[in-house]
């Protein structure tokens, strides 16, 4: 994979943020809470894989709004949809009345998942709230309280997904009591081994220690409703598990009677090449979430269960007020459709490329660590290259660096850069990042 496509670099504004930017984000810091945001980005209008801020700058966008925009900005198909439905209705309470876009897309959506039937849908607004949902179903339907997550996971931030997330303890710290009845275990990483083995002599034997350890020290498996995984960690710093891994869990959950369910808020609606990154193992989920590229940047989540498990609910066990809409669900429909029809193909195809070109430079910058990813799911680890350890603020330093030379991205993990665009990314868009991201190690490394 080549970068040598000749990118103009000319056009990285003098000065960041603009005028009109900082006029608005005192305007924000007067009126909203703290949120964290990571560089002064002020939108004004986006088309694909580009943005224009207030004051005109044009940015090449690898974050698709944290792995939401899997159709890119203002796609033509999702905006004839929004402006159809939005004359007809736009909401009117799913959980009380029904409408026919929430089936129409909820049927898409079945036909999407293993067997293509066999499944129904809850909706929800976001991902945090189909992890709520999906931990009170699988409490529900086994009779057990107990969940175990994995350290590093990021599962939302409302109180039952907050205490399966094991992220950053600033996401935690004030919060506690957490829900009772959470436990975590250490999510493979051949990169940088939990357990200091070595793949693949060791058996992923990190996962083991569920067994020999949690189940033999702190809950027993029969009190455990469910295992809770992202087949791809995301904020943990977009780590792909050794192959075997989904289908170690499936096995494990299988001899003790626990649901698995797989957290695909970020992986999911094709980013990874398939439509759910699970499929890349070939197991079978009892519940999955899903949110994020669901919505084509409305909001909107899923929580997709077999069907056996979901009949025990009884009308009226959980609901809520939003789920159901009109205007998010016709959306929804016409963002699979696109993403069956040909984005998680292109995602593939261009992820292979940008994921090449990725790995080219990690030869070229002793820096970077390791790249990987699958589809459109990249991370780039930076390290300290004699000592090998993460080196955090080079990290942050090369983001602010991305945004003073066009490019949008946004870290995860200890230290790594997520590549995470619209799948609508072209080659020539994949070059372009790749030439930016180029200049930028260049410049922080002093190349």
């Amino acid at each position: 994979m080549s970068t040598s496509q000749t990118v103009d670099l000319s056009e990285r504004p003098a000065e960041l943020p603009g005028p009109k930017a900082r006029h608005f984000v005192e305007r924000d810091q007067r009126v909203m809470a703290p949120m964290g945001r990571v560089y002064p980005l002020v939108i004004d209008h986006a088309l694909g894989c580009e943005v224009w801020d207030v004051d005109g700058h044009r940015y090449l966008d690898m974050t698709s709004g944290i792995a939401v925009l899997a159709a890119g900005h203002c796609h033509p198909r999702l905006v004839k949809t929004v402006q159809e439905q939005v004359t007809r209705f736009t909401h009117m309470a799913g959980t009380d009345f029904y409408n026919e876009p929430m089936i129409k897309a909820a049927e898409k959506l079945v036909s999407l998942m293993p067997g293509g039937a066999g499944w129904q849908v809850f909706y929800t607004n976001s991902g945090t709230e189909a992890i709520e949902a999906s931990i009170k179903l699988a409490r529900y339907a086994t009779g057990r309280q107990n969940i175990i997550g994995f350290y590093g996971a990021f599962h939302g931030r409302s109180y039952g997904s907050l205490s399966v997330t094991a992220s950053k303890p600033r996401q935690r710290e004030g919060f506690f009591p957490l829900l009772p009845g959470t436990f975590h275990t250490y999510y493979p990483n051949c990169y940088r081994c939990p357990i200091n083995l070595t793949h693949p002599a060791c058996g992923i034997a990190c996962l083991d220690l569920i067994e020999k350890t949690l189940f033999r020290t702190t809950t027993p498996p029969s009190e455990v409703a469910a295992i809770v995984v992202e087949p791809i960690q995301g904020e943990g710093g977009y780590l792909v598990p050794p192959e075997g891994s989904l289908v170690k869990l499936r096995e494990l959950c299988d001899r003790h009677g626990i649901l698995l369910i797989c957290d695909e808020v970020q992986s999911g609606i094709g980013r990874t090449g398939k439509m759910w990154a699970f499929e890349h193992e070939g197991i079978v989920p009892d519940i999955v979430a899903s949110a994020k590229g669901l919505g084509g940047g409305l909001p909107i989540g899923a929580m997709i269960a077999r069907e056996d498990l979901a009949q025990r609910w009884l009308p009226g066990a959980h609901g809520n007020t939003y789920g159901g809409n009109g205007l998010t669900c016709a959306v929804m429909h016409d963002v699979l459709s696109l993403v069956e029809e040909e984005l998680m193909a292109n995602a593939a195809t261009v992820g292979a490329h940008l994921l090449a070109g990725l790995q080219a430079l990690q030869a070229e910058f002793p820096q970077i660590g390791v790249v990987r990813g699958r589809g459109l799911m990249i991370g780039v680890e930076f390290i300290e290259p004699t000592s090998g350890a993460p080196d955090h603020d080079l990290a942050e330093a090369i983001m602010q660096e991305a945004f003073l030379n066009n490019l949008l991205v946004l870290t995860c993990g200890a230290s790594t850069i997520r590549f995470c665009p619209p799948l609508v990314l072209t080659h020539a868009e994949a070059d372009e990042a790749l030439e930016r991201f180029r200049q930028v190690l260049m410049i922080c490394l002093g190349s």
